[in-house]
């Protein structure tokens, strides 16, 4: 708040406007999907504890690097920073805020319980969801979610406080910045609002991860995508972070699909079957 009012004083924009306060909700809607994603990378790396891999140093690392690099020509995008996590969970993740720049990140326990085929198919996964761009495109989308929630939580606070109250300056402007109870009720609201919007965010999940099984089917095969798929439903849920899940191969939930950040595995290989997206 400091920060934004000192944008304020520069720009002599007024925080009572509708203006100033579609700039605040921008700036803290946008700021922190934005610097998240710029530090994804090494976010990620301390999350799970990944060790950056530069040279083979045995012939897993090896077989590891040279599957990357052959998708991500494939693909024309950028070599990926290529790393390994130690976790039994059969998992693999993919962040960064440029293609030509991403990072992958594999667990030991993928290494270990897969066989070749099948771990090309979760690498593929991950590599289209650096092609098509996912980790950008989701951080727009919350950028904007985040937004609106912010205004829009604002502005129905000013409503509910203006049918109330008698206290007005000479400028017939309530006091918002000074009242705890318009605090109180904003914080509501964009709990409320969050909620709500964290459905649409996780619903554009749920679509990414079709198209990237589909993008892993053209480069390696839908029947190695659907034996990924079923060996992973054997496993249990994945050790990372919650800031990273999204990008993971895999995510389980106890609740409603509604908020789940990837379909239900079931959907992703009828999908595959069916060629639902490979052809879109």
């Amino acid at each position: 708040m400091i920060i934004f009012g000192i944008i304020l004083s520069i720009t002599g924009i007024k925080s009572s406007s509708i203006l100033g306060l579609m700039i605040m909700s921008g700036l803290f809607g946008f700021g922190g999907s934005i610097v998240s994603l710029l530090l994804s990378k090494t976010m990620a790396v301390h999350a799970v504890n990944a060790q950056i891999i530069k040279n083979a140093s045995n012939e897993t690392e090896k077989w590891l690097l040279n599957t990357i690099h052959l998708q991500a020509n494939q693909m024309s995008i950028g070599i990926p920073d290529i790393a390994i996590y130690e976790a039994t969970d059969i998992n693999a993740f993919a962040t960064g805020a440029k293609k030509n720049s991403a990072l992958i990140a594999v667990s030991t326990g993928l290494l270990n319980n897969m066989d070749r085929k099948e771990a090309e198919a979760v690498i593929a996964h991950e590599i289209s969801h650096i092609a098509n761009g996912d980790m950008i495109t989701m951080t727009l989308l919350q950028g904007v979610v985040n937004t609106f929630v912010i205004f829009l939580s604002r502005i129905i606070s000013r409503l509910i406080l203006n049918a109330f109250s008698t206290n007005r300056d000479d400028d017939n402007t309530y006091e918002y910045d000074n009242s705890w109870m318009y605090i109180c009720v904003s914080m509501a609201l964009e709990l409320i609002f969050g909620i709500l919007a964290s459905t649409i965010t996780l619903w554009f999940s749920r679509k990414r991860e079709f198209y990237a099984d589909a993008g892993s089917a053209k480069l390696v095969g839908k029947e190695n995508m659907i034996a990924a798929l079923k060996k992973i439903q054997t496993t249990c849920e994945p050790k990372v972070g919650k800031e990273i899940l999204a990008f993971c191969i895999h995510g389980k939930s106890s609740l409603n699909e509604i908020f789940m950040s990837h379909p239900p595995i079931e959907k992703r290989i009828q999908a595959l079957i069916m060629e639902h997206y490979i052809n879109k």
